[in-house]
Formats: structure tokens, C-alpha cells, sequence
């Protein structure tokens, strides 16, 4: 009983909130009664239902001939190709983030050189991936290889911020114990950080794999390779069946490759 009124004796003395909450509810309000104001429904034209219609129509009768053509016209190869520019540029910019995250680290460099690193690494994610894919395709030609470039510097600014933050909650205490005994630096390296570091580097690596084969799609609106320059055609011909069997393509291996990435990284992160 005593216990009882001791609690309730301390939620009545808790702080009240109430003009802080009011403040805020009206600021999220206001923000949402301006963000409606960006709907308008009067550019919605007939045609433009009739064509929302005719993709409906598509995906429920996808030109299976183009959806199964092994060939490089295909979808199956157009898969594979923006399959692999997302690998590919998802392993460069893995190794090119690692350094950058050590650099940017506080515990391991001196606070200048890391904020001077993070400064580089913020103007790198600010700019989006359409427009490095624009940049890249003028200096080496529309195809995978620009694909493979951008997709390997956007996934630098992300991969060195999550590694860093990884690298910063390092336990020091192991490395302490090593040096005590006479360890080398790259023992220190070798059994101090890299155990500690490696399942949590591969987790965010895999991350950003299943965010780049989502990034790879879109950079083939551009011409940087990959299934999303037949699916601008196909619309712009109006060619629905096409843009059905696509799309039905696209959607299927991203869920299969999210639902395999989501398994290694829970094993990862829970060890097992």
C-alpha cells in the first residue's frame, strides 16, 4: 500500500507538460494544413485517369513473352544487369566509406581531421542520385558503367555515417587489455576492432545494397543502366502490356532480395 501511494504520490508530482504538447500539436497543424495545399485535384485530367487505368491494366496482363525473354531485351537480363550495377557499386563505395569513416571517427583521429571529413561526407549525401547520374553519364556515356559510379559515391555519404557511428561505440576497454600485454597495432586491429566491427559493417553494407537496387532502378530513367530506361520507353510509347511485365519483374526481385538481405542481417546482428 505504501509502495502504492509512493507512486501515485510521484506521477502527480511529475512535470506538466501541457502548454509544450498544445505548442507542438498546433505546429504539426500548420504544417499539414500548408503540405495540403499542394494537392490539386483540377490538373487531373480525363486522360490521365484513362492512362492510370491502362497501367492497372497492364500489370494484371504483362506481356509474359518479354516477361521471361532471357535475352539482353528482356527483363530477366535487365534484372540481372541492375542487380549488378547495385552490387557493384554498393561493394566501391563500401571500400572507399571505410577509411572516411575512421576519419571521421573522434575516438580514433583528431577532432579536426574528423570534422573536416564529416563536412565532405554531408556535401557528398546532399546531393541525390539523379544528378550524379547526370553528371556521370556526360564523362563516361549513358550505360551500367555510370549506374555502377553513382550508386558507388551516394552510398558513401550514408555507409561512412553508419560506420562511424559503429566505430565510436567501440568498446575501448579491449583495446586497453591488448596494449597492456604487448599487443602490436595490427593485432590490436586484427583481434581488438575488426571482431567487434565486421558483423555490423556487413549489416549496413547489405542495408544499403537493398536501397541501391532501388536507386539502380531509377538511374536507368537517366541512362545509367538497368531495367529503368525500357520502362521510360514503354511508357512514353504507351506500350502498357510492356510496362506491366516490368514492373511485376521489378517488384518481385526486390521483395526476394529485401526478404533475403532482412534474414543475414538479423543473423548478423543477433550473432546466431
Amino acid at each position: 500500500m505504501h509502495d502504492m501511494d509512493a507512486i501515485e504520490k510521484q506521477l502527480y508530482a511529475s512535470p506538466r507538460n501541457v502548454r509544450y504538447i498544445f505548442t507542438v500539436t498546433i505546429l504539426i497543424l500548420l504544417l499539414f494544413s500548408w503540405s495540403l495545399s499542394t494537392i490539386n485535384m483540377e490538373n487531373m485530367e480525363e486522360s490521365g485517369m484513362r492512362i492510370a487505368a491502362s497501367i492497372i491494366g497492364g500489370i494484371l496482363n504483362p506481356d509474359l513473352g518479354l516477361l521471361f525473354n532471357v535475352t539482353s531485351q528482356g527483363v530477366m537480363y535487365l534484372l540481372i544487369e541492375t542487380m549488378a550495377i547495385a552490387f557493384l557499386g554498393t561493394v566501391i563505395g563500401s571500400i572507399l566509406a571505410i577509411p572516411l569513416a575512421f576519419l571521421s571517427a573522434s575516438n580514433i583521429v583528431p577532432k579536426p581531421v574528423a570534422g573536416l571529413t564529416r563536412l565532405l561526407l554531408i556535401v557528398i549525401r546532399t546531393i541525390p542520385a539523379l544528378v550524379y547520374g547526370l553528371m556521370f553519364i556526360r564523362v563516361t556515356g549513358p550505360g551500367p558503367f555510370a549506374g555502377v559510379l553513382t550508386i558507388a559515391l551516394v552510398s558513401i555519404g550514408m555507409l561512412a555515417k553508419l560506420f562511424v557511428d559503429t566505430i565510436e561505440e567501440l568498446d575501448t576497454s579491449i583495446l586497453e587489455s591488448m596494449t597492456s600485454i604487448g599487443c602490436t597495432t595490427f593485432e590490436k586491429i586484427r583481434y581488438g576492432i575488426f571482431p567487434q566491427l565486421f558483423s555490423m559493417f556487413l549489416s549496413i553494407i547489405i542495408y544499403r545494397f537493398d536501397m541501391n537496387l532501388r536507386e539502380a532502378s531509377v538511374l536507368g530513367l537517366v541512362g545509367a543502366g538497368g531495367i529503368g530506361a525500357p520502362l521510360i520507353f514503354a511508357m512514353n510509347a504507351y506500350r502498357w502490356n510492356e510496362v506491366g511485365s516490368i514492373l511485376i519483374g521489378l517488384v518481385v526481385l526486390i521483395l526476394l532480395v529485401e526478404l533475403f538481405s532482412n534474414r543475414i542481417r538479423t543473423k548478423l546482428v543477433r550473432g546466431t
